[in-house]
């Protein structure tokens, strides 16, 4: 997931800067870990996001699935009763 990268990059830049004896090189490396922090929430956002949408696309593909066995199931009652083979059979 890209969120845990950005996490990761930003923790890198934290313990950089933390070892950094140039405060002002310290503070441009917290400054962009800062930023690397909020990318990994964007990225986690999205992430959710999209694992939401693969989560109902899949329960609407199940539920498709379940509505149409039943459909078929009572076609073929309908075509038995007439004396023709089932559908799938033909």
């Amino acid at each position: 997931m890209v969120s845990k990268e950005y996490l990761e990059t930003a923790r890198t830049l934290l313990r950089a800067a933390e070892n950094m004896t140039d405060p002002r090189v310290a503070g441009q490396l917290k400054a962009l870990a800062e930023d690397y922090e909020r990318r990994a929430e964007k990225a986690a956002h999205a992430d959710a996001a999209k694992a939401l949408a693969r989560s109902s696309a899949r329960s609407e593909r199940e539920q498709s699935d379940r509505l149409a066995r039943p459909l078929s199931s009572v076609d073929d009652h309908h075509q038995a009763k007439r004396g023709r083979p089932p559908l799938d059979v033909l």
